[in-house]
């Protein structure tokens, strides 16, 4: 089933809906949670909740891309659950992945709103979008997916040395154009 229809199925309040995104998007959104848990059970409570929460958020707006707004609603609530969960133990991936791009984007205090917030997202975005399709992929696989460099070659065939070597460079660019934008890293 297309996304259009399955969002109207959410504008109708039909449970079907549930299913359906379940069948054309569960197994991404199982993916992503299981990335930053690294437990099933709470990977697929994680999901659960994903489902809950677009059931909530869909009658008050329709996403354009649906699986963009799907994957960043499981994203976030995986999120918030390692964050409560990560009080004693870490998510190595997912800390990795945080160190690594802390050399460019970290969380100062200097970012003080949340029209700030946008603006730089709005800088990284046209960032990675000047980037090539490649580059671009391997980058947000492991800092939105948190995939694992192993993972990320597995999928691309390169190896381990030219995705580090490709995440460092983009790291680097990244900073420099925060930098060129303004924004103080």
């Amino acid at each position: 089933m297309d996304d259009h229809k399955i969002i109207e199925l959410y504008w109708e309040r039909k449970e079907t809906a549930i299913e359906e995104t379940s069948k054309k998007y569960g197994r991404l959104c199982a993916c992503i949670a299981q990335n930053i848990l690294l437990n099933y059970e709470d990977s697929e409570e994680c999901v659960n909740d994903t489902y809950f929460a677009v059931w909530n958020t869909i009658p008050d707006r329709r996403p354009n891309i649906f699986s963009a707004f799907i994957s960043r609603i499981t994203r976030n609530l995986a999120l918030k659950k390692f964050e409560y969960l990560s009080a004693a133990k870490r998510n190595p991936i997912a800390v990795a992945s945080f160190e690594e791009l802390g050399d460019c984007v970290s969380g100062t205090d200097s970012v003080e709103s949340e029209a700030e917030c946008r603006h730089i997202e709005n800088i990284i975005d046209k960032f990675l979008w000047q980037q090539c399709e490649e580059k671009r992929n391997v980058f947000i696989r492991r800092y939105w997916y948190f995939d694992s460099i192993e993972d990320i070659c597995h999928s691309t065939g390169f190896s381990q040395s030219k995705i580090k070597s490709m995440l460092y460079e983009m790291r680097r660019k990244l900073r420099a154009h925060l930098e060129n934008e303004g924004i103080e890293v």
